[in-house]
């Protein structure tokens, strides 16, 4: 039997025809398209399905089933069913999904990233993120309060990820479907007040159009794209002035660096020392900043068993047993 063939629209909308603008400079042979079955993953898979059927493009579509609600592999199962009537090839992978004390959510991330980079190789990995996912992103990270890279949120373009319907509103890619006579899927999680990004998407963000008037996911994406903007050029004096040794050979001409090029510098001295990436906190990038001003012999005990010593106009990072 020969694959479906895809369904065909009387004239070609122009949500459809941005949709394929977008996502075709990020099309490359072997291209994997993250699918869930919800409307904008499906959407994106249908955008693919263009470039498949009538360009000839190497792609195929992954759908990963977390096993954590019940009829999970039916729902996968269905859309893997629907990216193949478009003529995308797509397959259904399983994965066990284990919460290490970072929560549910985070844990099903990794898990399904895991996956797709294993199916991708060095090929590009296509996500459905919209700006309504940005706006919400934007929102938590504001929440944590833990500088501008916490509200920079995601990149459209990531090593191998790339988010080419960050431009697109959730709404938009709900039309994209109905074009295209697809049935998607609403994931009862995303109705669940237990989710902080449920509430923010549910509560927050309405509250915050009606106040402010409209146009807040708008603008909260455009601040996004400047602080991302500001923080790459910051890193990229940070980089410069790196240290090769791994230390704080020259304190004095060290602290003649402007603070936020310094704190980074602070930051990846510790990482690449062993310190935990995801416990070092901007306190610890504080407490580091300020041995700047402390005395010889000043430590600043870091997590993952790491110390930072200041020894006259120095300061190095050593295992905590040393």
């Amino acid at each position: 039997m020969g694959r479906p063939r895809p369904r065909l629209m009387a004239r070609l909308d122009p949500l459809v025809a941005r949709a394929r603008n977008l996502v075709e400079p990020c099309l490359a042979p072997g291209a994997v398209v993250a699918v869930s079955g919800g409307a904008d993953s499906l959407a994106l898979a249908a955008a693919v399905s263009f470039f498949v059927q009538r360009r000839g493009f190497e792609a195929r579509a992954v759908v990963v089933d977390h096993g954590l609600q019940a009829g999970s592999a039916e729902v996968a199962a269905r859309a893997a069913e629907q990216c193949e009537g478009l003529g995308l090839p797509a397959s259904v992978r399983a994965v066990e999904v284990r919460d290490v004390g970072t929560g549910p959510e985070d844990a099903a991330r990794v898990a399904r990233y895991l996956v797709l980079h294993e199916e991708a190789g060095d090929a590009p990995i296509l996500l459905a993120h919209t700006l309504d996912d940005q706006a919400e992103t934007v929102l938590l990270g504001l929440g944590r309060g833990s500088g501008p890279r916490a509200i920079q949120g995601m990149r459209a373009t990531n090593g191998h990820l790339h988010r080419p319907f960050l431009a697109l509103r959730r709404a938009d890619t709900e039309r994209i479907c109905a074009l295209h006579d697809l049935d998607w899927w609403d994931d009862p999680h995303n109705e669940d007040p237990a989710y902080r990004r449920v509430r923010v998407r549910r509560e927050l963000l309405p509250l915050m159009e009606d106040v402010l008037g409209g146009g807040v996911a708008e603008a909260l994406a455009r601040t996004a794209d400047l602080v991302r903007m500001d923080a790459d050029a910051v890193d990229a004096l940070a980089i410069t002035a790196m240290p090769r040794s791994g230390a704080i050979e020259d304190l004095w001409t060290f602290a003649d660096l402007d603070t936020p090029v310094r704190q980074r510098i602070w930051r990846r001295l510790a990482i690449d020392a062993g310190a935990s990436r995801g416990e070092l906190s901007h306190a610890h990038t504080l407490a580091l900043d300020g041995l700047l001003q402390a005395r010889g012999g000043t430590r600043i005990e870091l997590p993952g068993g790491v110390t930072a010593v200041r020894t006259r106009d120095r300061v190095d990072f050593v295992p905590r047993d040393l």
